[in-house]
């Protein structure tokens, strides 16, 4: 029998035989490589499609999920009323046969009586801390965690958050108890899907799933970044996990908007991300240890923007500085912080959560632009719960000249006797708004009487004169507003207002 290479010369064969690995070694990489791509794209599209089942995950998860009554006692008046319908003839008269109760009226002492609340929570280390919503547990005596295996544990409190909602407890247990881990909620996409687990309406453990519906949801707190799911959420689910599809938590179920108090799809979950610092904190301090920068801020509007010359809407404008850190690294009112920390600062919202994630006492940069020129400052945070107003020495007086009219703004300078009626600190000064014109811009921008106007093109001004000034220095920079510094109250804000209104 003969071979294909019996018939190839011997050195043909040699350089056959060593040619042909290679060739198949690069061929045999090739295939490889594009069946590990297609098997990735494979795999993102069944992560991403539908699951049949999710079966599997709340089986995975579920003893790690928890339910919580809370216990306090609360006061309850007894008396007629109790016995008798609201109105009844007879309530006033065995109200008069009754003894005094503590207020001198006919009637018994009030008595104390237990209320009881149910919520959710889940464990996050095998060592029995546990998260929920501070609402949850918000004034309660007693606290009783019901595993999904039925045991049931009493929990003390280790702290509160109520800028976030979050509480962490913490029970003791002979053996180690399941738990599962937090996910990344800066991963998750509108449109993943996400399992909900609680106790909902107090009938025990439940399920729900749906997908992320909105990501970066503000309800009414300073550091919210919700995510917003059609998972129903109700009553009782209040601190229970929103999972994604691996078995991590990337929400903590906080509320719900419905008109009839019951799940309508529209449910929010505090997201992970911040939910981990704090509980970090919790667990470490017993109380949050936010950072504090030590300015009052707004936000760029566009006209604001066009009033400062800026090409473009965002970043965080300083109104004022009081004492603190910012006042000590040379920060002025009028600068606007553009970057914080090495990272861009998009608007208030923005600074306001990377200031508060920031380790107190850290030295940080903070980018300003002033006068059309950036600066760099070093700003070391203190502490935000520390922080406290600072009395400020008054100025001196002032005269009383007359009012005049500017930009449908009847104004005078500010004088001691004005700051004592506005009942403002000693160091207000400026223009005093003592009427706004209802058909000028300055009305619909929201400037009423009792305003002071402090500065005019990041100036201050002292007289009208002061601010006629900075109106044509505006219009022949080619502006078409303003930016006047508003002080109401003691509270500063920018506003822009159209100079071709000035006659």
């Amino acid at each position: 029998m003969t071979f294909p290479s019996d018939n190839i010369p011997r050195s043909r064969a040699v350089a056959l035989r060593d040619a042909l690995p290679p060739v198949m070694a690069r061929a045999l990489l090739a295939l490889a490589l594009a069946v590990a791509l297609l098997a990735a794209q494979i795999g993102a599209a069944l992560a991403r499609a539908a699951p049949e089942s999710f079966a599997d995950l709340a089986e995975q998860v579920s003893p790690a999920v928890v339910n919580i009554t809370t216990a306090t006692m609360v006061s309850a008046p007894t008396g007629p009323q109790d016995m008798f319908p609201e109105g009844s003839p007879f309530e006033d008269f065995f109200r008069d046969l009754m003894p005094p109760g503590p207020d001198g009226e006919g009637g018994p002492a009030p008595r104390s009586r237990r209320s009881q609340a149910l919520g959710s929570g889940f464990v996050i280390s095998e060592d029995g801390y546990i998260v929920t919503n501070n609402h949850v547990i918000d004034g309660a005596d007693e606290i009783k965690i019901e595993f999904y295996s039925g045991a049931l544990l009493d929990a003390e409190l280790v702290g509160t958050d109520p800028k976030t909602d979050i509480a962490l407890l913490k029970v003791e247990s002979d053996e180690p108890l399941p738990f599962v881990s937090f996910g990344d909620s800066e991963a998750m996409r509108v449109g993943d899907w996400v399992m909900a687990m609680g106790n909902p309406l107090g009938q025990g453990f439940s399920v729900s799933a749906g997908i992320v519906s909105a990501r970066g949801r503000a309800l009414s707190g300073t550091y919210d970044d919700y995510i917003q799911t059609d998972a129903a959420i109700n009553r009782g689910n209040s601190g229970g996990p929103l999972f994604n599809m691996s078995g991590e938590v990337i929400g903590v179920n906080t509320a719900i908007l419905s008109p009839n108090g019951g799940s309508i799809g529209i449910g929010f979950a505090m997201s992970s991300n911040v939910v981990t610092q704090v509980v970090d904190q919790l667990q470490e301090y017993g109380e949050t240890r936010r950072g504090w920068l030590g300015v009052r801020i707004q936000d760029v509007t566009p006209d604001v923007a066009e009033a400062m010359g800026l090409e473009e809407a965002r970043g965080a404008l300083v109104t004022d500085v009081p004492e603190g850190p910012a006042a000590e690294a040379g920060m002025e009112a009028g600068d606007l912080i553009t970057s914080f920390d090495g990272r861009e600062v998009e608007d208030t919202r923005s600074l306001v959560r990377q200031v508060g994630n920031t380790a107190v006492g850290k030295s940080v940069r903070v980018v300003v632009l002033r006068d059309g020129k950036t600066r760099t400052l070093d700003v070391t945070l203190a502490r935000r719960e520390e922080a406290e107003a600072t009395a400020i020495p008054a100025s001196a007086p002032a005269d009383q000249p007359a009012e005049e009219e500017v930009l449908g703004l009847t104004l005078t300078p500010m004088t001691d006797e004005l700051r004592e009626q506005l009942a403002l600190p000693g160091n207000i000064d400026g223009l005093v708004v003592r009427g706004v014109a209802e058909d000028a811009e300055a009305y619909e921008k929201g400037l009423r009487a009792g305003d002071v106007i402090t500065e005019a093109g990041q100036q201050k001004v002292a007289s009208v004169e002061d601010l006629e000034a900075r109106i044509e220095e505006a219009r022949e920079a080619g502006r078409s507003s303003l930016l006047l510094l508003v002080n109401r109250g003691g509270d500063p804000r920018f506003v822009a207002i159209g100079v071709d209104e000035a006659e």
